[in-house]
Formats: C-alpha cells, sequence, structure tokens
C-alpha cells in the first residue's frame, strides 16, 4: 500500500469520529452569543470561514490539536462537552493530543488593543490577524 492509499484509508477511518467532535464544537458554538464565531477566527488568526469548516460535520478537515486550547477557552465548552469532544478527538486522531498536550496548560485572557481603522475592511482584517498571530507566538515562547 503506498503512503498516499494509507493517509486516504486512515482519513476515511476517522471520518465518523471526525464528524462526531464536529458536531459537538456546532452544538457548543450553536449556544453561545453571537460574535462568538468571529471572536474565535480572531483568537485563531483565521478567517471567519475556517470556523465554519471546522465547525461543520460535513467537512472532513480535522481541527488541528493546537487550536483546541483556543477553541476551549473562547467557546467556554461546559465540562461535559469538553470531555465527549476530546474522547471523540482522541479516536479520531490516535496519539495527536498527547503530542501536543506535553507542554503545560496555559489559561488565555483577553486583552484589549486600541488601533487606529485603516478605513479598508481587508487591511483592517490584515492587521487583525497579524496581532492575532503576534500573541500566538508569545503563548508558543511561554511555553518553551
Amino acid at each position: 500500500m503506498s503512503d498516499a492509499d494509507e493517509r486516504e484509508s486512515l482519513r476515511d477511518a476517522a471520518g465518523p469520529a471526525v464528524s462526531e467532535y464536529k458536531r459537538i464544537l456546532a452544538k457548543v458554538l450553536d449556544n453561545r452569543p453571537s460574535g462568538t464565531r468571529q471572536r474565535l477566527a480572531a483568537a485563531l488568526g483565521k478567517n471567519r470561514s475556517f470556523v465554519s469548516q471546522i465547525a461543520n460535520p460535513s467537512y472532513a478537515t480535522p481541527i488541528p490539536a493546537q487550536h483546541l486550547d483556543v477553541i476551549f477557552e473562547i467557546c467556554l465548552f461546559p465540562a461535559a462537552e469538553r470531555r465527549a469532544f476530546l474522547e471523540c478527538y482522541g479516536r479520531a486522531h490516535p496519539g495527536r493530543l498527547e503530542r501536543t498536550r506535553h507542554r503545560k496548560d496555559h489559561r488565555l485572557r483577553p486583552v484589549m488593543v486600541y488601533v487606529p481603522d485603516l478605513e479598508d475592511d481587508a487591511k483592517n482584517q490584515a492587521l487583525d490577524r497579524l496581532l492575532a498571530d503576534i500573541a500566538s507566538r508569545i503563548g508558543k515562547l511561554s511555553e518553551s
């Protein structure tokens, strides 16, 4: 079996479990105030469409493990849903959680920063992504 065939086989086997944890995320997001998806996108340094994709059980795209802490923090995951999500995630991606959980758990805290309005939606979004990326990199420095 080629590497590509093996990857496809693993992806197909993980499909139902991926859909299962995405259903849990979608349910949690649906029970949060409006604007949560946008806040999550900003915290991840991604577009809102990325959040829609990772929360849609129809898409096979897995949620990157490094995003889980941010997702749990921004979405205020209830304990039972968090346990169920992690159980499904572990089934879908064996070993991935262990590789990312070797570091200490760090809680996130919001920081409000006022920046100039660049009077251009694309530029404002690029600035928002840049700031989210900088914050993410600072967080990774504290993990080392």
